[in-house]
């Protein structure tokens, strides 16, 4: 008996849950779906990654629905105002287009619009060990060291900074022909940004010497002044000259005052009484 109850009540709990889960899901079912109509407007996005100094063609450009309200500013909404113009800064997949990154339409497209006023690009070759095991990348800074002796000697051989604080425009490789050979090889190029006199010092250093570049933190603003280090001072054979401190001038010594000699007297007892007596 008591097993028929307990049967009993396990198909009243199975069927009421399994009306009520059924009755929730049809009743959601039929809920009315809300639909928000939220205002947009035509946006130019770039329709791949596109890298600075590239040219907008038609084919790298395209139209997506954006919200009004989210607009960026200066976003354009025409792709034909934009083909032609060259990009001053790397853009991603889907990014709108906006003014802070492009040429202005007389620049053109390539390196030059990039380089800013009163500078210079200048492109010097490097290996793998120069360029920082290739953590020298567009945007870094980094400091230029020359190796070079001015007298041929190499107990006169010296290393020093010569440009602090120099930024990378452009790191990459390029195909030139072996002068032996030849044959095509890669060469590794990095380009810095500097002004015309750091310009002069950079050819003078990559001429006549070897340069290595020294990669820094870009909030690191100091450049420090440095003696540069010899072959000598690096076994401790020499060392650097002391710097002068300020000369002393000699003063003529002044004799101190002699203090003058007692008068000579003389002791005279009478009784229980003393007294003294100049003499002469």
């Amino acid at each position: 008996m008591n097993r028929v109850r307990i049967f009993t009540v396990f198909v009243i709990a199975l069927l009421a849950g399994g009306g009520l889960a059924y009755g929730t899901y049809d009743y959601l079912q039929n809920v009315p779906v809300k639909t928000v109509t939220v205002p947009t407007r035509q946006v130019v996005v770039a329709n791949a990654e596109l890298s600075l100094g590239t040219e907008l063609r038609r084919d790298d450009l395209r139209m997506v629905e954006w919200p009004t309200s989210a607009v960026p500013e200066g976003a354009f909404d025409n792709p034909g105002a934009l083909v032609g113009r060259g990009l001053i800064a790397s853009i991603v997949r889907n990014e709108p287009i906006l003014p802070g990154k492009l040429a202005s339409k007389e620049a053109g497209s390539g390196l030059p619009p990039i380089i800013p006023t009163g500078k210079r690009a200048m492109s010097v070759r490097v290996n793998e060990v120069i360029g920082v095991a290739g953590y020298v990348l567009p945007g870094t800074h980094v400091d230029v060291l020359a190796t070079q002796s001015p007298t041929n000697r190499s107990e006169d051989m010296t290393s020093k900074v010569v440009l602090s604080n120099v930024q990378v425009l452009t790191a990459g490789t390029r195909l030139e022909q072996d002068g032996k050979d030849g044959k095509p090889m890669q060469v590794t190029v990095v380009t810095l940004v500097v002004t015309p006199e750091e310009a002069e010092r950079l050819t003078l250093a990559s001429t006549e010497g070897k340069i290595q570049l020294a990669l820094r933190n870009p909030l690191d603003l100091e450049s420090p002044e440095t003696s540069g280090a010899k072959p000598g001072m690096l076994m401790g054979y020499a060392q650097q000259r002391p710097v002068a401190g300020p000369r002393r001038v000699a003063t003529p010594s002044v004799p101190a005052p002699v203090a003058p000699q007692p008068a000579p007297t003389v002791e005279i007892i009478r009784g229980d009484k003393r007294s003294h007596v100049v003499v002469g």
